[in-house]
């Protein structure tokens, strides 16, 4: 943590302030070990304050390293506990809800909204990052294994996200709580393939299929995100031919990942092998984007990003191919950038029959 606050102070600098304020989970989490209801406060000194509602204030203390705790009553509590404690440091926050805002810089002028050094600090993912990322990978190659012996022609889409949620939980993966969907997972087979988010249906799985299962959970905090897409029986050859350019293109943008690499050559070597196969109008999302304590986390791997990939980011890359009405193909593997990227799912990306 204390290598943490260091850098967070750092890229605080260069907005041009001294401490920094979180309301969002996933930086309270990276700044204190605790993630819930609360906010939290790092000085100049590096001194971490957490202010939280007296129903987490046990798992605060509990959770929390090196941290004072601070009880404040729910709500306008919280902000006024909090402006006793800034006096009159040039607070940086993560705050952008406009009434919030307003209220706060009557009282604290020097206040500014911005999630740049929350971001930047994030951005590079320290060993024991790294390690837990490879671990919920390695939960999500077992969940693809389980596929391979579960899946079949008369299963609901529903019936196999429970099968597999139910591992996940066990392996203590969870939901990421992701606002854009309704669902854990994305499981969709036939034409629900072809919306890269579709929802979970009741829908049954029919010979002749390709199933996109995109598993996307947390696991000790850190999001893991990988694609495969399955065949049931014998597929049309069109879906066959796509299958297989898109597994192309996956290697492609694989090799043009290291750090020093734009962001948008890697979405380029992906996205121009396939537009030369004629599919290129059937890519409709970016190339990949960040994994740490969100979803989708800066860098945005697409041909809009001018970031330059770091050594020890991590990243995914997972181009694919949607014929509306028909089918979609997804093939992703989240990774962390090195001169060769490591990889961090060994599932087959050959296509599986079941």
């Amino acid at each position: 943590m204390k290598e943490r606050r260091k850098k967070l102070l750092k890229f605080a600098k260069k907005v041009n302030c001294d401490a920094l304020v979180t309301f969002e989970p996933e930086n309270l989490f990276y700044l204190t070990g605790f993630w819930g209801e609360a906010i939290g406060l790092l000085e100049k000194n590096g001194n971490t304050t957490i202010i939280a509602p007296e129903l987490e204030v046990g798992r605060a203390i509990e959770e929390s390293q090196d941290c004072n705790v601070i009880t404040g009553e729910r709500g306008i509590g919280l902000l006024s506990t909090l402006i006793s404690k800034i006096k009159k440091n040039k607070v940086c926050t993560d705050c952008n809800d406009y009434s919030l805002m307003t209220s706060l810089k009557k009282s604290i002028p020097k206040i500014i909204s911005s999630t740049e050094p929350f971001y930047n600090s994030r951005i590079i993912k320290d060993e024991n990052e790294i390690k837990i990322l490879k671990k919920g990978s390695k939960i999500i190659d077992e969940m693809f294994e389980i596929c391979t012996k579960k899946m079949k022609v008369g299963q609901k889409e529903s019936e196999l996200q429970a099968i597999l949620m139910g591992y996940a939980i066990e392996q203590g993966m969870f939901d990421t709580g992701y606002k854009s969907t309704l669902n854990p997972l994305i499981i969709a087979g036939g034409p629900n393939g072809a919306l890269p988010h579709a929802q979970v249906t009741q829908r049954k799985f029919k010979k002749g299929d390709l199933v996109v299962v995109d598993l996307t959970l947390r696991y000790k905090g850190y999001v893991s995100d990988s694609t495969r897409t399955f065949a049931m029986g014998k597929i049309p050859k069109q879906a066959n031919e796509a299958y297989e350019i898109v597994k192309q293109s996956q290697e492609l943008g694989l090799q043009a990942t290291k750090p020093n690499a734009n962001c948008k050559d890697v979405d380029s070597a992906c996205r121009k092998f396939i537009e030369e196969k004629n599919y290129g109008k059937y890519f409709i999302h970016s190339t990949g984007h960040g994994i740490g304590l969100e979803v989708h986390e800066v860098p945005t791997v697409s041909y809009r990003s001018e970031t330059k990939l770091k050594e020890n980011m991590a990243i995914t890359v997972e181009p694919g191919i949607y014929i509306p009405n028909k089918f979609g193909i997804r093939i992703e593997d989240s990774l962390i950038v090195k001169q060769k990227p490591v990889i961090m799912h060994k599932f087959t990306k050959d296509l599986v029959t079941i």
